[in-house]
C-alpha cells in the first residue's frame, strides 16, 4: 500500500501543475487539446508497459481462435480434386496469433491452420484490426501464414483459378476465416505482458522425403554438397515466456506437406501440423478442451514445396513396383504413382507425422541451450507487380519475371496427390491437342512463351480476365524482426534449395548492414498464395513445383532480390514505397455452388433425435458411435463451438465435456440421405481414449436445421447414457449379459415382421 501512495504522489503533483496550465488556455483550446491527447492515448495504448530497459524484455501476446469454416458440402483446398467434397470434421482448424513488441514497434505473426492465406482475407482482416485499433496494425505489420492443410473448405481466394473446383468463391469460409484470424489477434492484443523470446534449433528425421529427387539433383552439385539431406530438416522454434515465469506460447518453423491426410478423406482436418499443435497445447493446458487454453503452439510452415510427409515414397499400386523417377509414372501415366506414410493408413500417419513433430518441438521447447531474444522490434514491406520484376544478377546480366502462367506438368499432380489425362510430371514439350484446348481460353503470345521457356504453357492464366483475373500479380513482400529472429513470409511455395539460397542471402544482407548472427525463418504460404517458388535449374526439368512456377525461371532470384532490399531498408530505418495496393474483388467474386434450400426429417422423427444409441457398455480402446436427425452443417458452422460433445457424470450429478469436435479422439461424419426429402443423418464416433476415466458418458450432437417457412432454427440431440471400463472378467459377463437381452429383442422383431 505504502508503495502505491508513493506512486500516485508524482501523479497528484502533475494533475495539479497541469490543471493549472489548462486554466490559461482559452476553452477552445483545452477542449481540442483534450481530445487530441485522448485519441493519442487510446491508440497508443498498446505501447504501454515499456520494456526497453532491458533489450531482451518484449510485450508479448498470445491468442487462439477458431477459423473451421463450412464442414459439409464444399470442395476441400488443396488437391484440386472436385470430387474431395467435405462431409463432416476430423478436427477443427485454429488461427493461432503471437505478438512482439518493444513498447516502440509491433508485430504479429499468425499461423492458421488453412490450405493457404488468401489476399482478401488479409485485407478483410487488416480493415478489422484498423477498425478498431486505428494503425496500431496494418499490411506492413501483420503476417498472416497457412500451414498448408489440404483438408480444409475451399472458396476463399479471390482469384478465380483456385477456386474452379468449389464451384466458385464461398462466402462462408472468408467469413469464418476472417473472423476466426481477427479474434486471434484480439485475444493475443488484450493479453500483452512483458515476458522473454528464446529461440533455438535442431534437426527432426524420418519425417520428411523431397517427392522431386531429379529436380534437385539439377542444382549445382557443389552447392548440393553443402547440405547433407535434399530437404530441410531444421526445425526453428520459438519459445515465450511472461517475465513472471508463466509459459505463454510456442512457434516453430518445419518444413513438411500436410498431407498425411490423402484426396480420398473428406473430414475437415489440420493434419499432421494441426494435430502437432492439439499434442502440444494439450501438454501445456491440463484438462483444457482444444482450442480453450491459454498456452498456444503454433506448428508453422516453411519451404516445404517439394518436401512430402509420406516416408514410405512412391509406389505403383497396381504392381507395388517403384515409379518411374523423372516422370513419376507407373506405364507411361500418374494416376497409380503414389506416396504414403508411414502408418497403416492415413490417419495413423498424420498421427506419426504430428507426434513426430511435436516430439522435436518438446524437446527444443525444454532445451537449456536456448538463446534469449534481443534486440528491437523492426518491420518492412511493400507490394510488388510480381509479373514484372527485373532481377540483377552479379555477373551484370538481368532477368525478367513472367505474366503468369502453369505449364503442363501442373495437371500432373504430385506423388501426394496425382493428377488427370496424360500429363506427366516432366514435361517440357506440349503437344497439340492440349495446346488448342487451352488457346480456346487464351493463346499465349511468342513473348510470353519466351518468357516461361522451357515451360510449355497449358494456361496462360495472367492474361485471363474474364469474368475476373485468375491470378495475382500484385503480392505482399514482407519482413518482420524480434532481435536476431527475422521472419520472412513468402507468398508461396519455396523448394527447399530456393529456401535456402534465400535465407543465406537476406542472413548475408543483414551482416553486411552490422546486424551478425541473425536467424532468418521462411514462412510459407504468406499473406496471397503464387503456387510455388523453384530454383532456376530446377524449373529446368518441369517436374510438378517448376510448372507451377508461374512468374517464370527468375521467381526465386526475383524474391531474393526484393526481400534483401526489405531487410536492409529494414535495419537502416528506412520506409519503401508502398507499392501498387492489390485489388478487392469482394464484388467481382461468383458462385456456382447452391446454398441450402431446406431441411428435413424422415416420418415421426425430428431433428436431434437419436436414430442409432451407443451401446450400453463400452470397453477403454473401443469406438462408440451414436447417429441422430440433422440439418445441414452449412446452415451455421458454429465458429468456436462444436457439433458434439461427449460428456462424462461428474460425482456431483452433472455432465462435465470431456470432447468435442476438435478433439482427435471424435469424428462427427455427416450424410444427406435424401436430396428430394433433404433428410440427413450425423454420426458422431470417439475413439475412447486409453486413459479415458471410467464412469457414465454420453454424447450429443447440436445442429441448425432450415425449414421452409421458419428459417434457421438450432436444435440438440442427447443420447443414452453408457458405461465406460477397463476390461475385465466382470466387465465381460456384463457384456454378454446385453448382447443376450439384445438377441432376444432382435429375434422377436423377425417374427414380429414375418
Amino acid at each position: 500500500m505504502a508503495g502505491g501512495l508513493a506512486l500516485l504522489l508524482p501523479l497528484k503533483w502533475a494533475s495539479f501543475w497541469l490543471g493549472a496550465a489548462l486554466r490559461t488556455v482559452p476553452v477552445m483550446w483545452r477542449c481540442v487539446l483534450v481530445c487530441t491527447v485522448a485519441f493519442v492515448g487510446t491508440s497508443l495504448a498498446w505501447v504501454v508497459p515499456d520494456a526497453r530497459e532491458d533489450p531482451s524484455l518484449y510485450n508479448l501476446g498470445v491468442g487462439i481462435f477458431d477459423v473451421t469454416g463450412p464442414a459439409a458440402g464444399v470442395n476441400m483446398m488443396g488437391y484440386a480434386n472436385p470430387a474431395q467434397v467435405n462431409g463432416g470434421i476430423h478436427t477443427r482448424l485454429y488461427s493461432r496469433a503471437f505478438i512482439f513488441d518493444d513498447t516502440q514497434r509491433r508485430v504479429v505473426f499468425v499461423s492458421v491452420d488453412c490450405g493457404m492465406m488468401g489476399q482478401m482475407v488479409k485485407i478483410k482482416v487488416v480493415e478489422r484490426l484498423q477498425a478498431q485499433y486505428g494503425n496500431v496494425y496494418g499490411h506492413d505489420n501483420v503476417m498472416l501464414s497457412g500451414t498448408h492443410t489440404h483438408s480444409g473448405p475451399a472458396g476463399y481466394l479471390q482469384y478465380l483459378l483456385f477456386d474452379i473446383t468449389s464451384l466458385g468463391f464461398i462466402h462462408e469460409t472468408l467469413d469464418a476465416m476472417v473472423e476466426g484470424i481477427y479474434q486471434s489477434i484480439v485475444m493475443a492484443h488484450e493479453s500483452v505482458v512483458p515476458g522473454y523470446v528464446y529461440v533455438t534449433s535442431g534437426d527432426l528425421l524420418e519425417t520428411s522425403i523431397n517427392r522431386s529427387p531429379t529436380g534437385y539433383l539439377n542444382n549445382p552439385e557443389e552447392e548440393r554438397a553443402k547440405y547433407e539431406h535434399n530437404t530441410d530438416k531444421t526445425m526453428t522454434l520459438l519459445k515465450l515466456v511472461a517475465e513472471d515465469g508463466t509459459d505463454l506460447g510456442m512457434v516453430n518453423w518445419y518444413a513438411v506437406h500436410p498431407t498425411s491426410m490423402n484426396n480420398t478423406n473428406k473430414l475437415v482436418s489440420g493434419d499432421n501440423k494441426g494435430y502437432a499443435s492439439q499434442l502440444f497445447e494439450k501438454a501445456m493446458n491440463p484438462g483444457a478442451l482444444p482450442g480453450q487454453g491459454n498456452f498456444v503452439a503454433a506448428f508453422a510452415q516453411s519451404n516445404c514445396g517439394d518436401v512430402s510427409p509420406n516416408t514410405k515414397g512412391p509406389r505403383c499400386i497396381d504392381t507395388g513396383l517403384p515409379c518411374e523417377l523423372s516422370s513419376s509414372t507407373c506405364n507411361g501415366r500418374v494416376h497409380n504413382c503414389i506416396a504414403f506414410g508411414p502408418g497403416k493408413d492415413m490417419v495413423d500417419s498424420t498421427r506419426i507425422i504430428g507426434e513426430n513433430q511435436f516430439q522435436k518441438a518438446w524437446e527444443l521447447y525444454h532445451d537449456a541451450a536456448a538463446v534469449k531474444i534481443s534486440g528491437p522490434v523492426q518491420f518492412a514491406h511493400q507490394f510488388v507487380d510480381m509479373a514484372n520484376y527485373t532481377v540483377h544478377y552479379d555477373d551484370g546480366s538481368t532477368g525478367k519475371t513472367c505474366t503468369p502462367a502453369l505449364g503442363y506438368s501442373f495437371a500432373a499432380g504430385t506423388i501426394d496427390g496425382p493428377g488427370a489425362f496424360d500429363f506427366t510430371q516432366g514435361m517440357t514439350e506440349g503437344n497439340p491437342f492440349w495446346n488448342m484446348v487451352s488457346g480456346v481460353l487464351q493463346k499465349p503470345s511468342p513473348e510470353q512463351v519466351a518468357c516461361h521457356d522451357p515451360k510449355p504453357i497449358l494456361l496462360d492464366t495472367g492474361e485471363i480476365n474474364f469474368p475476373y483475373a485468375w491470378h495475382p500479380r500484385i503480392v505482399d513482400t514482407q519482413v518482420g524482426r524480434v532481435g536476431q529472429l527475422i521472419i520472412l513470409p513468402v507468398p508461396g511455395e519455396f523448394t527447399t534449395m530456393c529456401g535456402r539460397r534465400f535465407r543465406d542471402q537476406v542472413a548475408a544482407t543483414l551482416e553486411g548492414e552490422g546486424v551478425p548472427g541473425a536467424v532468418p525463418v521462411l514462412a510459407g504460404l504468406s499473406n496471397v498464395y503464387t503456387h510455388y517458388i523453384t530454383t532456376w535449374e530446377e524449373y529446368q526439368v518441369q517436374r510438378y513445383e517448376a510448372a507451377s512456377t508461374i512468374y517464370g525461371p527468375h521467381t526465386c532470384s526475383a524474391y531474393m532480390q526484393q526481400y534483401a532490399y526489405l531487410a536492409a531498408a529494414m535495419v537502416k530505418g528506412e520506409y519503401p514505397e508502398p507499392g501498387p495496393a492489390p485489388p478487392d474483388m469482394t464484388d467481382s467474386v461468383i458462385t456456382f455452388l447452391p446454398g441450402v434450400i431446406f431441411d428435413g426429417t424422415p416420418l415421426g422423427k425430428a431433428f436431434g433425435d437419436v436414430i442409432a444409441e451407443p451401446y450400453p457398455l463400452a470397453y477403454v480402446g473401443e469406438t462408440v458411435t451414436a447417429k441422430f436427425v440433422s440439418g445441414h452443417p452449412r446452415n451455421d458452422v458454429q465458429l468456436g463451438g462444436s457439433f458434439l460433445t461427449v460428456e462424462r457424470l461428474t460425482d456431483a450429478g452433472s455432465w462435465q465435456v470431456v470432447a468435442t469436435d476438435a478433439s482427435w479422439e471424435t469424428r462427427f461424419i455427416w450424410d444427406r440421405t435424401s436430396s428430394l426429402l433433404g433428410t440427413s443423418v450425423a454420426t458422431v464416433k470417439w475413439d475412447i481414449p486409453k486413459d479415458a476415466a471410467e464412469g457414465t458418458y454420453r454424447i450429443t450432437h447440436t445442429g441448425h436445421c432450415k425449414t421452409l417457412f421458419r428459417g434457421i432454427d438450432q436444435y440438440h440431440g442427447i443420447s443414452k447414457s453408457f458405461k465406460v471400463v477397463t476390461p475385465s472378467w466382470e466387465a465381460n459377463q456384463v457384456r454378454r449379459a446385453h448382447r443376450r437381452r439384445n438377441s432376444r429383442k432382435s429375434w422377436w422383431r423377425r417374427v414380429f415382421r414375418l
